[in-house]
């Protein structure tokens, strides 16, 4: 472990498959591949909303930014996984890590927020059909949007600026792919008190809230299609809002998944489980974003047939 004068870490050594080197080369495939796939369908979906002006409301508008929130949380880590992928105990600098920790962390705490807004305005949209354009102005969906990245950004800074402080004296080696704040924080020789209650709070706000709204809110919402008369009526209501569930199941139940089962106590099976959980962490990084766009426009028309205009333009002009 390289040091200093003054015995400050200078770097960390991420481990994440160096044990596995085959299975590194075909994971480093498999990513490779569905970074490419994140890039393409995300950049895809943000270009169909931005040039589409029937997509230019606001559903659209939070679907623009969930997927451009995507390309940036990957982007953050992904570079970083394959490297070390091809690379054994792969070694970053302190400063570097902090970095790429400060901006996974503020995108992923980002989207917690904004599926949030994205549930109030699925429960405006069906719960007060007449009244959602006035509800749901510019005024208020764009604050809403901003809202989010705000909380995100500052509760990463906040995060972040605490493990900064941190002394790290006795090990460097992180058992992860990437700089993961709580694979960072069992690396601390100090009381980390003040960091596990900051992670609390920061858990209330943009992972417990967020969820009670999205739940609150999808009762209301089953609890008005289902006074709807007719079988059709009940269909066109509930797939307005079965791609945005169907993306909230999929990232909290990795999220919960990954956090809320138990410890092994052996130093073996913690060492295993450290690989268990960085390879969780790896499929609610990447599997998650890439399957965003494929679940929109798979389950939505307007997405669909904006598509194919688009593509029968450019073959038009190419013609």
């Amino acid at each position: 472990m390289e040091r200093t004068n003054d015995s400050t870490l200078t770097e960390f050594v991420l481990v994440g498959l160096s044990a596995h080197p085959k299975l590194g080369t075909v994971f480093f495939v498999l990513v490779l591949w569905m970074y490419q796939m994140i890039l393409l369908g995300n950049g895809v979906l943000i270009s169909v909303i931005i040039f589409d002006s029937h997509l230019h409301t606001p559903m659209y508008f939070f679907l623009c930014n969930l997927s451009f929130l995507d390309i940036c949380y990957t982007s953050s880590s992904v570079p970083l996984i394959l490297d070390n992928f091809l690379t054994v105990r792969k070694r970053v600098s302190f400063s570097g890590c902090m970095v790429q920790m400060f901006l996974s962390f503020a995108m992923g705490a980002t989207e917690c927020v904004l599926l949030g807004m994205m549930a109030l305005d699925r429960y405006v949209a069906i719960c007060y059909p007449l009244r959602y354009p006035v509800i749901m102005s510019k005024n208020t969906y764009v604050p809403m949007a901003a809202g989010s990245w705000v909380i995100g950004l500052v509760d990463s800074v906040v995060q972040t600026s605490l493990a900064m402080q941190l002394p790290f004296c006795a090990n460097n080696v992180i058992n992860h792919f990437v700089c993961e704040i709580l694979a960072i924080l069992k690396l601390a020789c100090a009381d980390i008190s003040i960091n596990v209650i900051s992670m609390a709070g920061s858990n209330l706000i943009v992972l417990v809230i967020p969820l009670l709204v999205i739940s609150i809110s999808y009762i209301f919402i089953v609890t008005t299609i289902l006074r709807i008369p007719s079988t059709e009526g009940k269909c066109k209501a509930f797939s307005t809002c079965s791609a945005h569930l169907t993306v909230v199941i999929i990232f909290y139940g990795t999220i919960f998944f990954m956090y809320a089962k138990p410890k092994s106590k052996s130093s073996v099976g913690a060492d295993n489980q450290d690989i268990i959980e960085a390879l969780i962490s790896l499929f609610y990084g990447v599997m998650t974003p890439m399957l965003n766009p494929l679940i929109y426009s798979l389950r939505n028309k307007d997405v669909k047939a904006a598509v194919k205009n688009m593509l029968g333009r450019r073959n038009s002009d190419g013609i």
